[in-house]
């Protein structure tokens, strides 16, 4: 695990080459991501190129937050943590937002998954139909 200040094209590389060595056994691995910008950097781009590599890169589409579970994510730490409420302190409102990412979303996972992860159905288009 590594603590990264800033996150950009080179820190992307070296979590993408953490996913790689992590993952030894597997020929491709699928990561899907956002369209920062930093995600289309000619360097990642460089770098995904190279005929030994195994990640893919998938993006999901612009302006669909509810497809990043992240953004889900976010979500709910707004609904716990800042809404309607108002800290005296900078330093309590990190408390309190860092509480909610290291204690509570561990701790009631089981009740925060289904609002954070994806849960997308295969449609059968014989049994789909557009009304007009």
């Amino acid at each position: 695990m590594r603590d990264e200040l800033t996150i950009n094209a080179e820190t992307l590389i070296a979590l993408l080459a953490m996913i790689e060595s992590h993952y030894p056994a597997k020929r491709v691995i699928h990561v899907f991501l956002d369209n920062a910008g930093y995600h289309h950097a000619k360097v990642v781009m460089a770098w995904l190129a190279r005929p030994t590599c195994r990640i893919r890169l998938h993006y999901i589409p612009p302006y669909c937050p509810h497809l990043n579970p992240i953004e889900r994510l976010w979500g709910l730490m707004h609904k716990h943590t800042t809404h309607n409420r108002c800290y005296p302190t900078f330093r309590e409102f990190c408390t309190a937002l860092l509480s909610f990412l290291r204690e509570d979303v561990p701790r009631n996972w089981r009740s925060l998954c289904d609002s954070v992860s994806d849960n997308f159905r295969v449609i059968d288009p014989d049994q789909f139909r557009v009304l007009t």
